[in-house]
């Protein structure tokens, strides 16, 4: 069965200007993990720009993309969070957030003017980005009896698992990542090793 365990996110932080007769919109995109890490990036962007009319965003979480929001921060319905949102979509991007600030230049412009101008401010922030594809990794603890641990270590070894919080005495303990397409297979192999407990700890 093919099983797609990949996504597409961005390496670092960019940004990218889009203007339209005297309003200059400044995109911001950056790579998030949580709510928290979004609020806290809202937060220093409306302190860096206290000035701007419009700090209008959109953003995407999960490995699946379930979770997102898209705000218009006081601009007329669907003008600013949905284009923005729009453009995280068709990248097929997740863990993002894009911030687009606006500094307004005394000409109105109109919905479709709204809507261009939030949707190539996003265009601008994501092509000045890297897109990179990370693969979903589940995280696992396990506990083990002494007499398991070749066995155990050799399987960890076999799949070339990243490990941490290693405790190897007479109750032996550690954490491993595996890749979410082999975590099955990797966990029933380490459930016929002996005595040994194994608990989902995250998906990352």
């Amino acid at each position: 069965m093919l099983f797609d365990d990949t996504y597409k996110t961005i390496a670092s932080p960019a940004e990218g200007v889009f203007r339209d007769r005297g309003s200059r919109f400044i995109g911001y995109i950056f790579p998030v993990n949580s709510q928290e890490e979004i609020s806290a990036k809202l937060s220093e962007l409306r302190k860096e720009h206290h000035g701007a009319r419009h700090h209008c965003y959109a953003w995407r979480l999960g490995a699946d993309g379930a979770s997102y929001r898209a705000n218009d921060d006081g601009e007329p319905s669907g003008t600013a969070g949905k284009p923005i949102y729009n453009q995280i979509l068709s990248t097929g991007i997740t863990n993002v957030l894009i911030v687009v600030v606006r500094y307004f230049g005394g000409t109105l412009l109109g919905v479709s003017g709204l809507i261009n101008a939030y949707k190539q401010a996003a265009i601008e922030a994501i092509g000045n980005a890297t897109v990179v594809e990370k693969q979903i990794m589940e995280i696992y603890s396990l506990q083990f009896e002494y007499a398991a641990m070749n066995d155990v270590m050799k399987i960890l070894k076999d799949h070339d698992l990243k490990q941490w919080n290693q405790n190897f005495e007479l109750d032996c303990s550690l954490e491993f990542s595996v890749r979410k397409s082999e975590a099955d297979s990797v966990t029933e192999k380490l459930r016929q090793s002996g005595t040994v407990k194994i608990s989902w700890l995250a998906t990352t």
